[in-house]
């Protein structure tokens, strides 16, 4: 009876799949099959039960009735040869198609049956050799036994049997199999089965490897199952062992070799790689020109012809001027043209639906999808450009540039804004001295006949031009320029009153800033061009961005209203720029615009800034406790750099703390000096000079926040917190705070004004105070470091090596009234001290009278982070009364 598998190895049941129970029938026909008579059944599963279908065969001359009945439309007596044609089944109401392929033979033409259709049966003998059997549309094959076959041993053990093997060919199983399942493939046996119990087993990858439970054997009788439809394009061999062992498990036989190979169907459609290509071809192009190539890909067996595309052409839209301008390669899908007369200037683009059919292209049997090319036709310079008319006119008043006279029409057939069609204009003859050009533009294509040099209406009333067009590409080879682009142009000059004229336009002069209000520059005058009329000319201001310059409206004498500052922001590239109008009295009147630009000389006026003015270093000496520091000027070379950079020499807290080495002529490196500085915020004042003459200073203050760092130098975390904590109100001065904190005091240091004032000693008397010793300001020939250094007033950027002069020592709790007293000790100290200015010429505060020419310094900011009263500093003397009208005012600051 039938073998049933086991449930040990019984797949479940997979799941319903809508289709023909077979992708191929095969039938042998006998002769007196009449018409209308059913030839066979075609089995569909809809799996709904309530899938309306159709079926439709591809072959006219046999019909598919609603219940799958196919049957011939005539008598098939004359079928001389095997018929193969194609059952579709399509939903009603869905647009899912199913499709399967029926084949009839005459009976005693045997056809060519898959492997489906035919059952194997194996059997293995002593002779190494298998033979097969086929059986069509047979349930249950024959079993063919070989007969044993012994040979006489030359031992004395008698006969001996020859060692067996098992050779089988190669087992073929065609793809999307609908079963039923599991779908007997071969039979598998040994010679001995007959002597003792045999078991069979099947090893290998999808038997009990990966995928596995693809294939099965009944143990007992040796019956091999494929458990599942197969997909060639998933995987398309399998290689299996086979097995017998007795009943102990014993091998019996050797292990020989299954090899299962996936047959293909024609199951894919094939795929082109896009859905719209795009190819060009140029106009004129010679038949067999390349235009473009489409592929289309077939996942099924490229070696047969399941997988073997072919291409053709379905349709070309516009047919102009002939419906096949083009072809394709059937077999590389490469389309080219076939016939010659395409003209972009009638066709543009042609719209090309390409088929791809699989079967070798056999429309009955294949399998076809479509493409779309899109053909542009580009274009060649064929047609020339041609002006409208032969003469074209137009007018220009004198004295007048980029003016266009008139404009050039010109028609070209060509594609638009392309070197075919951009029109080239040139002007031949009429114009010895270059006074027009002829400008394409750009979107209309006309010629703009244009003035570059100006007219003169006393030398030439008229022009007469001849121009010529032509494009920017050269004419396609054969096509001859036409008559018709060269024209004349005719160009009248109107006489117009002339403006005035400046001679130097625009005038350059040379100033050195800060040159007061009221000093003359110079005479900016124009000329009337118009000398056969007497005229006046008048001027005005045109333009003075700083308002800075005034002219004479008469004769055009320019003078200053204000100082000439370099660095304003209306000074660009040291130049300062304005225009002028001078206009005459004609009718209508004429004016002129003339350019006047001061070059401005530097002077020193700008003192240097320091940069950066917040840095973090750490608590310890090491490389991490260092800042670099450089200062921006905003004054020119040689007023900048190189700069000096110094430390006051009070507080003392500050040089015994921290020192100024210096890196380049514009960089210094500020460190700690001390091994240690204990966590906090603290503001460095430095003094930075340039190099001016005479230099500049300015006193700048550094904020250092100082923290303990980690093994990398970096400010560690509980660093930051700790030396943030301060805030910025804290301003620790760098000086002996412990101090300081055993002595009773009037107010908070940090708030100590008269400290500031009688320990930096920096500044000097003023401009009203000039009793200095000059001999400070000549070089110290005493000093042998210096000795090798050129002779003459110079800047002294070291300090002399000689004792410093003893200072006067604030009283720890000074009266207020004693403050002037202690100022004046500590200017004659410093008058007499030759290590004062101008190696350090901002020592005193001091009032420097009301002819001062020095700025206010109430643009100072306070180190303190909190609001203070200053209110305290009118008790302190007239000396303070300026201070206390700055800060002590409250809400007036």
């Amino acid at each position: 009876g039938q073998y049933r598998s086991p449930s040990w190895n019984r797949s479940p049941k997979p799941p319903c799949r809508p289709g023909f129970s077979q992708n191929f029938y095969t039938v042998i026909v006998s002769r007196d099959v009449l018409h209308g008579q059913s030839i066979l059944k075609v089995k569909f599963e809809d799996c709904q039960h309530s899938r309306e279908v159709g079926f439709v065969s591809s072959d006219p001359n046999f019909s598919v009735r609603a219940d799958g009945s196919v049957y011939a439309e005539q008598e098939v007596a004359n079928l001389s040869v095997p018929v193969q044609f194609m059952v579709t089944a399509r939903g009603l109401h869905d647009p899912h198609i199913w499709e399967t392929t029926v084949k009839l033979a005459l009976a005693g033409h045997p056809p060519s049956i898959p492997l489906t259709q035919v059952m194997k049966e194996y059997i293995f003998g002593n002779t190494g050799q298998a033979h097969y059997h086929f059986s069509f549309w047979e349930t249950q094959p024959r079993v063919i036994k070989f007969p044993r076959k012994h040979q006489r041993s030359s031992s004395a053990n008698g006969l001996r049997r020859q060692k067996r093997d098992w050779v089988i060919p190669p087992i073929n199983v065609p793809e999307n199999s609908r079963g039923p399942f599991p779908q007997m493939l071969v039979r598998i046996r040994s010679d001995q089965d007959q002597d003792i119990g045999i078991r069979y087993s099947i090893t290998g990858a999808g038997a009990d490897q990966p995928p596995s439970d693809i294939y099965n054997i009944d143990p007992v009788h040796g019956k091999m199952y494929v458990t599942r439809p197969l997909d060639r394009e998933e995987r398309a061999s399998y290689h299996l062992r086979a097995h017998a062992v007795d009943m102990n498990g014993n091998q019996v036989e050797n292990p020989i070799d299954l090899y299962i190979y996936v047959i293909d169907m024609n199951d894919n459609r094939p795929e082109f790689q896009n859905q719209v290509y795009n190819g060009s071809v140029a106009e004129g192009s010679k038949p067999g020109s390349s235009v473009m190539q489409v592929t289309a890909n077939d996942s099924d067996d490229y070696t047969t012809a399941n997988g073997m595309v072919r291409y053709r052409i379905l349709s070309q839209t516009p047919h102009s001027p002939i419906p096949n301008m083009f072809t394709i390669n059937s077999e590389t899908g490469d389309i080219v043209t076939v016939a010659a007369g395409l003209d972009r200037e009638k066709v543009s683009q042609y719209t090309i639906i390409v088929q791809a059919t699989d079967m070798e292209g056999n429309l009955n049997f294949g399998l076809s999808n479509t493409a779309t090319a899109l053909i542009s036709i580009t274009d060649i310079n064929d047609n020339p450009p041609e002006l409208t008319v032969r003469t074209f006119s137009g007018e220009v008043p004198e004295n007048k540039v980029n003016v266009v006279v008139t404009n050039l029409t010109v028609v070209d057939r060509d594609q638009p804004h392309s070197p075919n069609w951009n029109a080239v204009y040139r002007i031949v003859s009429g114009d010895p001295s270059g006074h027009f050009t002829i400008r394409t533009n750009p979107i209309t294509n006309e010629g703009m006949v244009t003035v570059v040099k100006p007219v003169d209406f006393e030398m030439n009333r008229a022009f007469m031009l001849t121009v010529v067009v032509s494009n920017q590409a050269h004419l396609a080879s054969g096509i001859q320029s036409s008559l018709q682009s060269t024209a004349g142009v005719t160009i009248s000059v109107q006489d117009v009153n002339e403006p005035p004229v400046f001679p130097v336009n625009p005038k350059l002069i040379r100033f050195e800033e800060g040159v007061p209000a009221g000093t003359t520059l110079t005479v900016f005058a124009a000329q009337d061009p118009d000398h056969f009329i007497h005229q006046t000319v008048r001027y005005s201001k045109l333009s003075d961005p700083a308002n800075w310059l005034r002219i004479n409206r008469t004769n055009g004498q320019i003078t200053t209203m204000a100082l000439l500052d370099r660095e304003s922001m209306y000074v660009k590239n040291n130049v300062y720029e304005a225009t002028f109008l001078a206009f005459d009295n004609g009718s209508p009147q004429a004016s002129g615009t003339g350019t006047l630009q001061i070059y401005l000389i530097d002077v020193n006026d700008n003192a240097p800034v320091l940069m950066p003015r917040e840095a973090q270093v750490c608590e310890r000496a090491r490389p991490g406790s260092r800042v670099n520091i450089t200062a921006s000027d905003a004054d020119a070379d040689p007023n900048v750099g190189p700069f000096v950079f110094e430390l006051p020499s009070f507080p003392t807290s500050v040089r015994r703390n921290w020192t100024i080495s210096r890196l380049s002529g514009d960089y210094a490196q500020l460190r700690l000096k001390i091994p240690y500085l204990e966590a906090g915020v603290y503001d460095i004042p430095v003094i930075v000079s340039d190099s001016g003459n005479p230099p500049l200073s300015n006193r700048s203050v550094i904020r250092i926040k100082v923290c303990p760092c980690d093994e990398n130098g970096d400010c560690s975390a509980t660093g930051a917190v700790a030396a943030a904590g301060l805030g910025t109100g804290a301003i620790i001065l760098v000086c002996v705070e412990k101090e300081r904190q055993a002595k009773p005091l009037l107010i908070d240091p940090e708030d100590d004004v008269r400290d500031n004032i009688l320990k930096y000693d920096e500044e000097g008397g003023g401009e009203e105070d000039q009793d200095y010793d000059l001999s400070q300001l000549q070089q110290p020939e005493s000093l042998d470091h210096i000795i090798n250094k050129p002779a003459g007033v110079r800047r002294v950027d070291e300090r002399p090596v000689i004792a410093e002069s003893q200072y006067p020592v604030r009283p720890s709790l000074p009266h207020p009234g004693d403050i002037g007293e202690f100022i004046n000790d500590g200017l004659r100290a410093a008058d007499n001290d030759p290590t004062a200015p101008p190696y350090d010429s901002l020592l005193v505060f001091d009032y420097e009278g009301s002819g001062s020419t020095a700025g206010s310094v109430s643009s100072l900011n306070s180190t303190s982070s909190g609001d203070q009263d200053y209110d305290y500093l009118n008790d302190w003397g007239p000396r303070f009364k300026k201070l206390a009208d700055l800060y002590g005012g409250g809400d007036d600051d």
